[in-house]
């Protein structure tokens, strides 16, 4: 009960909250408690107060294994702006910067410092932490350490040699928002957890709005799209370095205030781009999947991926950097046949570097695999909120708002097309691939097929008068009606699935959805109908006061502007209108700290405000 009341106190004290959000409460209270927790929540929904909270409660201090520097610099920062005094180590500090951390740390003068994993084994980081009292080692970005995961990080398996080396084992905490079953199991078992906590709050970010798109062209496309969303914050997301380069060409020469991120900039560079889109001077940051993870920026109001990821891992967490504010966002994926060539290429390149043939084969067939769930999701007519619930292991209905449950379709009756596709795959034995199935039905006149004279069955051009697409339209929903199974591995074939007889024997129909084209300036309002309540002003004229005052604040503080308050805590300021310093700390996201550095400036805002008459 103390645990709880302290981990209370510390949550009201530093970050201004009441009350904690569904699942950290609990997970604190394990921590504190001396247990080991495996804890799975979804972006923007408070996974970094889970440990936050507790290294404010616990003696000593509390290492925090981060992969990336920006996600490093971003935590610390807003850290440092509540008050709690925080710091971190990584290779962007020279190396007497990080001996003055270290013998900072000694000194008790931190909390929590942010590492990344590759320090760990070093000999200045080895023998701190031999003497320091470390009570808490937080694992974030867990995901990490699991080769069967979408972000797999071989520096992160040293954290279970790191802390066994300890002259005490300090509690461990593994934090993710992107963890398959099978990944959760091999997390705990690479961080040798003992008898972990594990809680998974769900996948769901309901303030997300889904949507796929397969345009002609997708240039044209991204325009209208980041047109449509002027003066607000975006990202971009690349699978290629080129691409990042020539669609932030684009869109500055279109005059969109864009910038750019990838692994080809010299460092300098990257993190001159990354302030520029922090602090709001390049609203768009085109990037390849280098950017983000971790990134604290919580008005980003879109992220478009340009390419299709590789897995749906990947896709939910990048896509997941949109709306970390609770506020609509619009999370929309231009989609293309070439996009799975193009991830074909980079799984194979990704696994040439492993020595064992092996494992390098088996992590090829892994990647292959979520590949073509990927693609499933990017040509499924069903619910894309459903589809990558499910995917998580959680059960879920429709949910009427992502893209396709707006669309509109219309019942094709595709039968006839189904028997034929079913008769071709049922005549060639099996044992081609949808590509040379939809080939032979086409009629298509190729070197192989002429070679292994195919052009002779009775299915050979049954469907030439059809579009290649449709086709393959075709073939893809037979699979999802379970007449058709495409085999794993990395030249998957296509097979006749349970469903198949019913269709070609026993007179069963089949009706396929059909997209209906969409009308000129639709898809414009789609985000904005996903706003909830809580996203409306009170006062709209004070709350564009405060707003001009954060950047004010944010200019001369030299941070980010939502590192003084955020959208959702200006709106509840509009909506409160407190006139005394105590009164700001009822206010949602205001903390002592915050309070004593920004109130004042707020409280004078808000009295020369002068509310509209009734």
């Amino acid at each position: 009960m103390e645990d709880r009341q302290e981990a209370g106190r510390v949550l009201k004290q530093y970050f201004g909250y009441d009350h904690f959000r569904p699942g950290q409460g609990e997970v604190i209270a394990q921590l504190l408690a001396g247990r080991d927790v495996l804890s799975v929540m979804p972006t923007g929904a408070g996974k970094s107060l889970c440990f936050q909270v507790p290294a404010l409660c616990l003696p000593g201090v509390t290492l925090v294994v981060s992969p990336l520097i920006s996600l490093m610099k971003d935590q610390v920062g807003a850290l440092v702006q509540a008050g709690v005094p925080a710091a971190y180590i990584n290779s962007s500090l020279s190396e007497r910067q990080n001996a003055q951390v270290l013998q900072n740390a000694r000194q008790g003068r931190y909390r929590l410092i942010y590492v990344a994993p590759e320090r760990l084994d070093t000999p200045a980081f080895a023998d701190f932490a031999q003497t320091a009292e470390i009570s808490l080692l937080a694992v974030d970005e867990a995901h990490c350490i699991s080769q069967w995961g979408q972000d797999f990080r071989p520096s992160y398996r040293g954290i279970a040699t790191f802390a066994a080396a300890l002259p005490r084992r300090p509690v461990i905490g593994a934090f993710t928002a992107t963890a398959t079953p099978e990944v959760r199991q091999d997390i705990a078992l690479q961080l040798a957890l003992q008898d972990p906590f594990a809680m998974v709050t769900g996948f769901d970010r309901q303030n997300l709005f889904f949507e796929v798109q397969a345009p002609q062209n997708k240039k044209e496309a991204l325009l209208r799209f980041v047109a449509e969303h002027k003066q607000e914050s975006g990202i971009v997301y690349c699978t290629t370095r080129a691409n990042v380069e020539q669609v932030c060409a684009l869109l500055c020469q279109q005059g969109i205030p864009a910038t750019r991120y990838h692994a080809g900039l010299d460092a300098e560079e990257r993190q001159q781009n990354q302030e520029a889109f922090s602090y709001g001077q390049a609203p768009v940051m085109v990037a390849t999947n280098a950017f983000g993870m971790g990134i604290d920026k919580a008005d980003v109001r879109y992220v478009v991926h340009f390419n299709m990821p590789k897995d749906i891992e990947s896709y939910y967490q990048e896509a997941g950097r949109a709306g970390r504010d609770g506020d609509a966002a619009h999370c929309l994926l231009l989609y293309s046949g070439s996009d799975i060539m193009t991830a074909k290429f980079l799984i194979e390149k990704k696994n040439e570097e492993e020595p064992d043939p092996a494992l390098a084969s088996a992590r090829v067939e892994a990647d292959l695999k979520r590949l073509n769930v990927m693609a499933r999701y990017c040509q499924t007519t069903g619910c894309l909120r459903q589809y990558i619930l499910r995917y998580f292991g959680e059960d879920a209905a429709p949910c009427g708002c992502c893209g396709n449950c707006r669309q509109q379709f219309t019942e094709l009756d595709v039968t006839e097309d189904a028997q034929k596709i079913l008769s071709c795959v049922a005549r060639t034995n099996q044992r081609f691939g949808a590509a040379m199935i939809c080939d032979i039905l086409h009629g298509a006149n190729t070197e192989r097929i002429q070679r292994m004279g195919l052009t002779s069955l009775s299915t050979y051009g049954l469907l030439a008068a059809m579009p290649r697409a449709d086709v393959m339209e075709r073939i893809r929903f037979l699979e999802d009606a379970d007449a058709l199974r495409r085999t794993e591995g990395e030249y998957p074939v296509l097979q006749l699935g349970p469903g198949a007889r019913a269709v070609l024997f026993e007179g069963a129909r089949l009706c396929m959805k059909v997209k209906e084209k969409p009308k000129a300036g639709t898809g414009r309002t789609r985000r904005e109908k996903t706003a909830r309540a809580g996203e409306e002003v009170t006062n709209p004229t004070l709350f564009e006061e405060m707003k001009a005052l954060r950047t004010q604040l944010a200019k001369e503080n030299q941070v980010p502007a939502y590192f003084i308050f955020s959208d959702r805590t200006l709106r509840e300021l509009s909506a409160a209108v407190p006139h005394t310093m105590e009164a700001l700390l009822d206010v949602p996201g205001i903390g002592q700290s915050k309070q004593q550095k920004f109130g004042q400036r707020f409280l004078e805002v808000i009295e020369a405000w002068q509310p509209p008459k009734a």
